[in-house]
């Protein structure tokens, strides 16, 4: 009977690869709900959005993979229902589908806005291909640009929309950008970076309700302080909702995500979740986590692989991050909070610099600009449990890779 993955986005398809790269010689099968090759989602709202030229989509693996693998992908054939008895998954035209262990890489979607005007024309959100597509039309039009939410996305879009000349103001409820992710001193520098850049951040200022103009299309965006901004065209990136609900109607628990073991099964042991959906024991912060990370999903889908193949180990990958907003690329390695102790190595002056993270005198994140050696080394670091001291970060010319190179 084989494998079942259901998606196929990164974590899906990962799986597959994995499997078949491990030896496993019985059939698998991928449903995945869009009706096209499986692509990259991270360069949709960076290089796909760039002026000049005709965008493609980047293929996660080319269409001779699935064919040289012997993987049966079926695109835009969504899966309804599961039927763990039968260890069967019923698909869009009612057809069952025997498998002998199911794995679930459904992904998430994204949070709509429900205020007052949210139903007029010129709101996107970006997170599909057809998203994008929408998106980079639009950008050749566009005057007066509003994002609701400064996440990784909103950023994202709102540098490329400045490279396209657009006039950009970004409302964010939070009273810091990227706040969910990034350290305060991190997420200050990103403000007066965008800030220089053109691009107006009102932060502390969410959105109340839209307005339309007489064709329906949206004018102006107006804040939850009463200001008033025009938009032709509006981008919403206010987070993600799991895509659980399948799991949900086969009576696996579920609790912001599909709750798993750390060896990403979930309740039933025949089936595994993995990706954003996953809701899985960090051992990193010690707390569930659900992350939505293209590193998160490859690394789940590769564990995935192992534990079908009979592996039985936990799941304890470092996670790591990444952003490109216009020209600053932002990486981050293992996950910080708001209260950890914090060091600056190199010249934020420069565009390129690290912040590093201690919690009760360990290293615990590393977040760097525009400084590749530096993430590098702080993976390596975090992986080994070998970072610096906070005193020893803190010595002048300290170098993060020098560091590295010594202990690993």
């Amino acid at each position: 009977m084989g494998v079942i993955i259901i998606g196929g986005g990164q974590a899906g398809i990962q799986t597959a690869d994995s499997l078949r790269s491990g030896g496993y010689t019985d059939s698998i099968t991928i449903l995945a709900e869009e009706g096209c090759l499986p692509y990259q989602r991270p360069p949709l709202s960076k290089d796909y959005l760039a002026p000049g030229g005709s965008p493609v989509p980047l293929p996660l693996r080319p269409a001779s993979f699935y064919t040289d693998n012997d993987i049966d992908l079926r695109s835009g054939v969504p899966a309804t229902d599961i039927d763990r008895d039968n260890k069967t998954v019923t698909i869009s035209d009612g057809t069952a589908l025997p498998y002998d262990h199911l794995v679930l890489a459904t992904g998430s979607r994204n949070r709509q806005l429900t205020c007052p005007g949210a139903e007029a024309t010129g709101i996107h959100s970006l997170k599909t291909l057809r998203d994008a597509e929408e998106l980079h039309a639009a950008l050749t039009q566009a005057r007066d640009i509003v994002v609701i939410g400064a996440g990784f996305i909103g950023l994202e879009f709102a540098a490329a929309a400045r490279a396209h000349g657009c006039s950009v103001t970004v409302l964010e409820f939070a009273s810091r950008p990227m706040a969910r992710a990034l350290t305060p001193a991190m997420s200050e520098w990103f403000t007066d970076a965008h800030q220089r850049n053109g691009i107006e951040l009102r932060l502390g200022e969410g959105i109340s309700r839209f307005e339309a103009g007489p064709d329906g299309g949206v004018c102006a965006a107006h804040s939850t302080t009463n200001r008033r901004y025009p938009a032709d065209l509006v981008v919403v990136g206010v987070g993600v909702i799991p895509n659980d609900e399948i799991a949900a109607r086969a009576g696996l628990e579920t609790n912001n995500g599909i709750v798993v073991d750390q060896s990403l099964k979930t309740s039933d042991p025949w089936i595994l979740a993995i990706g954003d959906c996953a809701n899985y024991p960090n051992p990193h912060t010690r707390t569930r986590t659900r992350l939505e990370s293209v590193q998160n999903a490859a690394a789940h889908g590769r564990h995935a692989a192992q534990v079908v193949l009979g592996a039985s180990d936990h799941y304890e990958e470092t996670p790591w991050f990444w952003s490109t907003q216009g020209t600053l690329r932002l990486q981050m390695a293992g996950m910080s909070s708001a209260d950890d102790t914090t060091t600056l190595i190199g010249d934020p002056a420069t565009a390129k610099f690290s912040v590093l993270c201690h919690r009760d005198g360990q290293l615990v994140a590393v977040e760097s600009v525009n400084a590749a050696a530096d993430h590098m080394a702080a993976r390596k670091l975090l992986t080994a449990g070998l970072g610096p001291s906070p005193e020893e970060a803190q010595v002048p010319g300290f170098s993060l890779k020098a560091h590295t190179n010594r202990l690993c």
